[in-house]
């Protein structure tokens, strides 16, 4: 029956890119109030491709956006039941001067379809919707029992998933999620992201004076914040790169000889990588390759200074009040909220007599990693080589993804994460695209997974 499916799926390219271009066309950008009913519209939109095709769908609301949830139903046979998550809100458009063609008119060039959402993720997502549809046409069933949650929330941190998997974790629950809103490795090569890194993110908030002061005057008198948060800055951190807070180690995964082996295997190539970004040199915690520190190891790094004077020409000043936010990107079986307080402890040790310090804390979240010899990893493998004509690249993520701990964590649930995209994809930038042959393979190999987890 798979070859009915897919037979479906390649019959109805066209109209599937159609169908894609339709959705790409509302503006359903989360964040901006202004576009409220956009992705009301987009939801409805959505729920109209499960119903027209037989799946029981609703539109379930939130303290937020609202989210879609579908259901395939019992199928016979003991095989898995699989969650397939995605997401339908965008992100804003940015400066619009900066794209070749309107950011919501789906324009094809090249082979690609330019659009804000196209990969990130209305085109990804919908991979799975078409693939579940065609297995409906073909069928009158799927082969194994498939959910769906396609939410409206994620470009904003996804504030109502958590109570929605809490509130239906009943009905939603499975033995996998799978998602796509990840990369491939390469042009020719799909992969699937087992493991991404959590995240720990504070801002140092340093105040001295109760106003700016003549640095003439005033200098070498009293403490100057600029000074005082350079230095704790500075302290985080070592000449080898190596992250200076006491136990911020403790408990970093090593990473086996295999996966040593299979990162070697996908090729990395870092001068490519190197120029990609326009950097001068690459560098990083000492005794690690590339691609380990990118995937594998703990970071800390400065995200943004700000304070005294930053205008055009110069006034000396001696700033009352500087501030630095600052990310660290934890892996397993790192424990964020340890590394938040031994944080927290760190700065006020070096912090210098003379200033006040406060810590705001933004954001935390836990590593995620899954086994790479569980059936459903090995389903998808088989999926994407069906789907690409290439053996996946099994690959780690720098980012964070907060929703896989969620999954595992309320559902019991591994989550498979295909990517079908392109890595410079520009999602979030200007001139953000999907490779129609991409979009294509994408829907072929989600019709796949679903035949190979029934196996």
């Amino acid at each position: 029956m798979i070859d009915k499916t897919v037979a479906y799926i390649i019959e109805h390219a066209d109209a599937n890119i159609e169908r894609l271009k339709e959705l790409l066309r509302i503006p359903g950008i989360s964040t901006d109030s202004d576009h409220k009913a956009d992705i009301r519209t987009s939801a409805a939109w959505v729920l109209k491709v499960f119903t027209d095709c037989g799946i029981d769908a609703e539109i379930v609301e939130t303290a937020g956006h609202p989210c879609v949830i579908a259901d395939t139903g019992p199928v016979e046979g003991d095989g898995p039941t699989v969650l397939i998550y995605g997401h339908y809100d965008v992100q804003p458009t940015g400066d619009e001067s900066l794209w070749d063609s309107p950011a919501f008119e789906p324009t094809v060039r090249d082979g690609k379809i330019f659009a804000r959402g196209s990969a990130d993720d209305k085109g990804q997502a919908l991979t799975h919707l078409f693939a579940a549809e065609a297995w409906m046409k073909t069928a009158g069933k799927t082969p194994i029992r498939a959910k769906f949650l396609i939410e409206g929330e994620e470009e904003i941190g996804s504030p109502n998933l958590g109570p929605i998997v809490e509130k239906f974790k009943d009905r939603l629950a499975c033995d996998y999620v799978a998602l796509s809103d990840t990369p491939k490795l390469d042009k020719n090569t799909p992969a699937i992201t087992y493991g991404t890194k959590g995240m720990v993110y504070k801002e140092i908030v340093v105040t001295g004076p109760s106003q700016n002061l003549h640095s003439g005057s005033f200098g070498g008198v009293i403490t100057n914040p600029g000074n005082a948060l350079a230095l704790i800055v500075n302290a985080l951190r070592d000449s080898d790169n190596r992250v200076t807070i006491p136990g911020f180690y403790d408990g970093v995964r090593t990473i086996t000889e295999e996966e040593k082996r299979r990162m070697n295997d996908v090729g990395f190539e870092e001068q490519a990588f190197l120029e990609s970004m326009g950097a001068p040199a690459l560098t990083g915690e000492k005794g690690f390759s590339t691609i380990e520190r990118r995937w594998c190891r703990p970071t800390l790094d400065v995200n943004g200074l700000f304070g005294g004077y930053v205008g055009e020409g110069a006034s000396t000043v001696i700033p009352a009040k500087v501030m630095a936010k600052v990310s660290m990107r934890i892996v397993p079986d790192q424990d964020a909220a340890t590394i938040s307080a031994a944080f927290d402890k760190a700065v006020h040790a070096a912090t210098p007599e003379g200033v006040h310090v406060e810590i705001l804390n933004h954001n935390e979240c836990p590593a995620y990693v899954c086994s790479l010899d569980s059936t459903g990893i090995k389903a998808a493998e088989r999926a994407l080589e069906a789907g690409f004509g290439a053996k996946p690249a099994f690959i780690r993520e720098g980012g964070s993804l907060p929703i896989l701990a969620l999954f595992k964590e309320k559902l019991g649930a591994d989550s498979l994460m295909l990517g079908f995209c392109m890595p410079d994809c520009n999602a979030h930038g200007p001139n953000e695209y999907f490779g129609i042959d991409d979009f294509h393979n994408g829907t072929k190999a989600a019709a796949h997974l679903l035949a190979e987890l029934a196996r």
